[in-house]
């Protein structure tokens, strides 16, 4: 994946540019890929993501989320880059939608060791579970006190996950019966996981960087009532992979929700399995060459997006090796590549599911590291808006 340009606003300078991807106006959200040689992370930056605890991870949480972090532990373990990576299972945001606690409880876990699988390494990325920082919950209640709900209103994840059309507002009865108070705030959540550790760039999907936006919002909110430019604006990162679909229905994103087993393929998928899936997947009836069309053809774009997250190269470069292959040909070719990139991450789960405790303490490492930068964090903050105790 090649870099158009990219800037990092007040951290680091121009990057030659170069074709094929699309960078927002905005100076403080990017699309890039970490893996291209000209992709240049500022010394002394702070990456912070998390993920949701759905369990196992499937195909779409790896290639649209955990390989940039996998490549962001690389590129900063071997260099003399000195910037720190915090990354989470975002367990407190899956409480904003019903749960089967009991098998919450399992799912986080095998998030865990799935983010680990996969490639980030404990020893220089810091991992924790978002509840066992208790400092996030006590800054978020300070920011829910400076943010508008007007703004939170126009939001549309909370709209999507309680089945609303976006138009749908709070002001309405049958909204403001449907939507929890965690489930309408939790943007408010987001801020606060960021802004705890004063991140200065956040990796997220696209679907994720409206967050981003509140975020920068709480930031100037935050900083003028206190009188002080204490926190800094994030900037978005956002990843070159597009959205991984369902291999049945590809008009939707792949879900481990789905009830269709076909139509969704886990990082713990054994190599049949994988042909298998691919060899099921729906195309479509046009014939002639292959072309990336979403719209039009979104099963063999789906595809393709797969293959070339798979191989790391761009949509363009896929689309040019695969264009004269039969459909067939398309699917064995992607199911050898996503056998190939996932044999790695499915023996590692397996070894560190067996391993409890092994992931328990590796989880509590990352939960000492993660509190002592936070509670500096909350000290500030509480001092700041007159909580002198702090």
């Amino acid at each position: 994946m090649k870099i158009t340009q990219y800037t990092l606003q007040g951290l680091g300078s121009l990057v030659k540019a170069r074709s094929y991807t699309r960078v927002s106006s905005a100076s403080t959200v990017q699309t890039v890929s970490v893996t291209d040689p000209f992709f240049r992370l500022p010394n002394q930056s702070t990456i912070l993501s998390g993920i949701q605890p759905t369990g196992t991870f499937h195909l779409g949480n790896y290639f649209g989320a955990i390989k940039s972090w996998h490549n962001l532990n690389t590129l900063v373990a071997n260099s003399s880059n000195d910037a720190s990576l915090f990354f989470f299972v975002a367990d407190l945001h899956s409480l904003t939608v019903p749960q089967n606690y009991e098998l919450l409880r399992q799912q986080r876990l095998e998030a865990f060791a799935s983010i680990i699988a996969c490639g980030v390494n404990p020893e220089s990325s810091t991992l924790y579970y978002q509840s066992t920082i208790p400092e996030i919950s006590s800054i978020q209640w300070v920011f829910s006190c400076i943010t508008s709900m007007g703004y939170l209103n126009r939001m549309t994840q909370w709209k999507s996950k309680a089945n609303l059309n976006e138009s749908a507002s709070v002001s309405d009865d049958s909204a403001l019966g449907k939507v929890k108070l965690g489930l309408f705030t939790y943007p408010v959540l987001m801020s606060s996981d960021v802004l705890t550790f004063r991140a200065t760039h956040v990796p997220v999907g696209q679907d994720q960087a409206q967050h981003l936006e509140l975020t920068r919002e709480t930031v100037h909110a935050f900083n003028k009532t206190v009188g002080q430019d204490y926190f800094k604006v994030p900037h978005t990162m956002l990843t070159p992979t597009k959205k991984v679909l369902s291999l049945k229905d590809p008009m939707k994103k792949m879900s481990k929700s789905d009830k269709e087993p076909l139509s969704k393929l886990f990082i713990t998928d054994s190599p049949e399995e994988i042909r298998k899936k691919f060899n099921k997947a729906t195309t479509d009836s046009v014939e002639g060459k292959l072309t990336f069309d979403e719209r039009n053809r979104p099963g063999i774009s789906n595809l393709i997006s797969i293959l070339a997250a798979a191989t790391n190269s761009s949509i363009e470069e896929t689309v040019k090796e695969v264009e004269h292959f039969t459909k067939k040909e398309l699917k064995d070719r992607v199911a050898e590549e996503v056998i190939r990139e996932l044999e790695e991450p499915a023996r590692k789960f397996k070894e560190l599911i067996a391993n409890p405790e092994l992931l328990e303490r590796w989880s509590q490492r990352g939960t000492d590291k993660a509190r002592s930068v936070a509670n500096e964090t909350l000290k500030d903050v509480m001092r700041l808006v007159g909580m002198g105790h702090y």
